[in-house]
C-alpha cells in the first residue's frame, strides 16, 4: 500500500531511485575511472557481494511504496550486468512505477536496444563527450570511436527508446566540442545535456579551474543559436532546459557546481553491493543488503529507509569549497552510479 509522502530534514520528498547494478565498466574515462587507478589489478566487487535481481526487485518495490515514481539503472556500465533485460522486465511490472530509464556509455546499447525496449525500458541517457575521435578516445581510454556510440543512439531511437545524450565538459579536455556536439544533436532532434565537471569520488583530479560553467556554455551557444527557457516537467528535475527557438530540439545544463540544485534533490541511490546513499557526494552509506539477508520483513525494511531519509541533511553542492572538494572522502561514481 502506498505510504504518505516522506521527507528529509529540509522537506525534500523521496521521489527518484538510482540503482547501480555493477561497478565494472568497459571504459576508463579520465574523469571517472582513470586506468592508473582502475587497472588490471583493481579489485571490483565479487559476484556474491552484488545485489541479486530478486533483492533489487524487493528493494525497488519498498521504495515505490514510499513514494518513488522513477527508477534509473546505472553503473559502472549497467549493460555489462548479465541478463539486465530480465531485471528491467521485473522492475517494469512493479506497482507504482511510472518511469524506468538507464544510463549507459552506449557501446553495447545498439545490439541490445530492441530487447531492452521489449523488456519495458522507456528511456536511455547515453554518455558521449566528443564527436572528434582523437578527443573521444583520449577521454574514454578504450579505443572506442564516437561513430560506435552514434550508431547505438540511432538504433535506440529506432527501437522506440527516448534518448538523451550527456556530455561532461572539462576545460582543456573537450570544451572545443561544445558547439559541434550541440549542432549535431540539434539536427538529430536528440536532447544534449552539458554536465559541469564535478568532484565525484577521489580519482578524477577535480579542480575549480577545470570547470566550464553553464553560463560559459550558454554564452558560447548563444553566439550561434537563440535559446528560450523550457519549464521543468516535475519537481526535482535536474537539468535546466532550453529550446532552440523555432524548433522542438532542446539542450540542457546540469549545474552541480555553479548553480546547485540541492534544495530540490529527490534522489536516493543504491550501490551495486546494496549500500543506500542519500547524496551523489556521500562518503558513507547504509548496508541494505546485509539487512535484507538477515531476514527482515518488508515493513521493517520500509521503516529503516524512512528513518534514513528523515535524517537526511545532505547539501554538498551548496557547501562545496576548494578545501571540501579536495579533502572530503567521497564514494567513486563508478560504484555509486551517476
Amino acid at each position: 500500500m502506498q505510504q504518505s509522502v516522506i521527507t528529509d530534514k529540509f522537506g525534500r520528498v523521496l521521489q527518484d531511485l538510482r540503482i547501480s547494478v555493477t561497478d565494472r565498466c568497459n571504459f576508463r574515462c579520465r574523469y571517472c575511472m582513470p586506468r592508473e587507478i582502475f587497472g588490471k589489478d583493481f579489485a571490483f566487487l565479487p559476484k556474491e557481494h552484488l545485489l541479486t535481481f530478486e533483492e533489487i526487485e524487493r528493494i525497488a518495490q519498498v521504495f515505490l511504496n514510499l513514494g518513488v515514481k522513477k527508477i534509473r539503472l546505472t553503473g559502472g556500465e549497467p549493460l555489462l550486468r548479465k541478463d539486465i533485460a530480465s531485471l528491467i522486465n521485473r522492475l517494469s511490472q512493479l506497482t507504482g512505477l511510472e518511469d524506468i530509464g538507464l544510463t549507459t556509455n552506449g557501446v553495447l546499447l545498439g545490439k541490445m536496444a530492441v530487447k531492452l525496449k521489449e523488456a519495458g525500458l522507456k528511456r536511455v541517457n547515453v554518455s558521449l563527450d566528443a564527436l572528434d575521435d582523437e578527443t573521444f578516445m583520449a577521454i574514454n581510454d578504450s579505443n572506442v570511436k564516437s561513430n560506435k556510440i552514434l550508431e547505438s543512439i540511432t538504433l535506440a531511437k529506432e527501437a522506440g527508446l527516448h534518448v538523451k545524450v550527456n556530455m561532461v565538459v572539462k576545460k582543456g579536455m573537450n570544451d572545443y566540442e561544445i558547439v559541434p556536439m550541440a549542432t549535431y544533436f540539434k539536427e538529430l532532434g536528440v536532447t544534449l545535456r552539458f554536465i559541469e565537471f564535478m568532484d565525484v569520488g577521489q580519482s578524477n583530479g577535480w579542480d575549480f579551474k577545470h570547470v566550464i560553467t553553464k553560463k560559459e556554455i550558454f554564452d558560447k551557444l548563444s553566439e550561434i543559436y537563440e535559446l528560450e527557457p523550457v519549464n521543468p516537467d516535475y519537481i526535482g528535475e535536474v537539468a535546466k532546459r532550453y529550446r532552440y527557438k523555432g524548433t522542438s530540439s532542446e539542450v540542457g545544463f546540469i549545474t552541480s557546481v555553479s548553480e546547485s540544485f540541492c534544495s530540490s534533490c529527490t534522489r536516493a541511490r543504491i550501490a551495486a553491493d546494496g549500500h543506500f546513499y542519500t547524496c551523489l557526494f556521500a562518503g558513507t552509506g547504509f548496508n541494505l543488503k546485509d539487512i535484507i539477508r538477515s531476514g527482515v520483513s518488508d515493513d521493517q525494511l520500509e521503516q529503516i529507509i524512512i528513518q534514513r531519509w528523515n535524517q537526511r541533511e545532505d547539501r554538498y553542492s551548496d557547501e562545496r569549497t576548494e578545501e571540501t572538494a579536495k579533502n572530503r572522502k567521497k564514494i567513486e561514481m563508478s560504484y555509486i552510479g551517476g
